[in-house]
């Protein structure tokens, strides 16, 4: 079970009894969870503390840990530095792969993007999918016209409203998306660790201060799916990261999508992409193992999905 789990509430001290992420306040014990239910474990809070054991127990288990500013965006992240048995092997071929079908690889990241893009918003029944749409066929390798931002300018305001601007430093729907975005880097960096590729070397993203680069990069389809839980977010009057909505986009990585004809979770389309990707690096021939965009009622069941236990 890949579980998110968000630490949320201030000065709490996280250690490990026998298996279990154990949650303490006061001395007290306020709740546990089986380590090996959890995928990454997102810190908001303030003066949370924790035991080295339990670092280390989570990145025995390919788990990882995230730092969240207040803006819910991450600003760190802790990683296994084994995440695969042929993970030396499999570094050195992504280093050694050639531009071009590092180039291919992006074209095909960002068509998907769009997509989904637009899909949803034909979903939504917004005038804009169709035009967004058929811009994913003009992608080209290494998308040198960049469709992708091009595609950004029209998405934004259709999904949101002529008045809405990304900017990851505002409340709202901008702070859901940081939310839901760090939910879905912290899925996508284990795969890319599980696969045994290096979350650093990435395909297009090349900051030199960035360490996930790769993971930013394999996030770009996964994107929408966010999206789409926000903009119902919105509609239903909720636009605070409160702990129903952490809950909600923490559930995401549990939703199913169309894997190549099978119904697969989030978490699998993103460990299946990565998986692909390396072995694309060490054959030297691309074949990206991607998911198809939702149909309208897959959208919407993406989009008003409520956790278990949650009202």
């Amino acid at each position: 079970m890949d579980r998110i789990v968000d630490i949320e509430t201030d000065n709490l001290h996280l250690s490990v009894t026998r298996g279990f992420l154990t949650i303490g306040q006061d001395r007290s014990e306020i709740g546990r969870i089986p380590l090996d239910d959890i995928a990454a474990l997102i810190v908001h809070a303030h003066g949370v503390t924790w035991t080295t054991n339990l670092t280390v127990q989570l990145a025995q288990r390919g788990a990882m840990m995230v730092l969240c500013a207040a803006n819910h965006s991450p600003v760190a992240m802790m990683l296994p530095i084994e995440g695969h048995h042929a993970q030396n092997a499999r570094f050195r071929a992504q280093w050694n792969a050639p531009r071009p079908l590092m180039k291919r690889a992006w074209k095909e990241i960002v068509a998907a993007k769009v997509r989904m893009q637009a899909s949803l918003l034909n979903a939504l029944g917004k005038e804009q999918g169709e035009a967004i749409g058929m811009m994913a066929d003009r992608i080209r390798s290494g998308d040198p016209k960049n469709i992708e931002a091009q595609a950004a300018r029209r998405y934004w305001p259709a999904l949101f409203g002529p008045e809405f601007r990304r900017d990851r430093t505002t409340e709202g729907a901008n702070a859901l998306l940081n939310y839901g975005y760090t939910v879905m880097r912290a899925m996508v960096a284990r795969s890319v660790i599980a696969a045994g590729l290096h979350p650093s070397i990435g395909l297009h993203h090349a900051n030199r201060v960035n360490a996930f680069a790769l993971a930013d990069d394999l996030i770009e389809p996964f994107r929408p799916l966010v999206d789409a839980i926000v903009c119902q977010m919105i509609e239903e009057g909720a636009p605070e990261v409160d702990k129903r909505a952490k809950a909600r986009l923490a559930a995401l990585t549990a939703a199913d999508l169309d894997l190549q004809g099978t119904t697969s979770p989030v978490s699998i389309c993103g460990q299946r992409l990565a998986q692909s990707l390396a072995a694309s690096f060490e054959n030297g021939k691309l074949s990206l193992t991607l998911f198809s965009p939702p149909d309208p009622l897959g959208w919407s069941a993406i989009a008003r999905h409520i956790p278990d236990g949650e009202i």
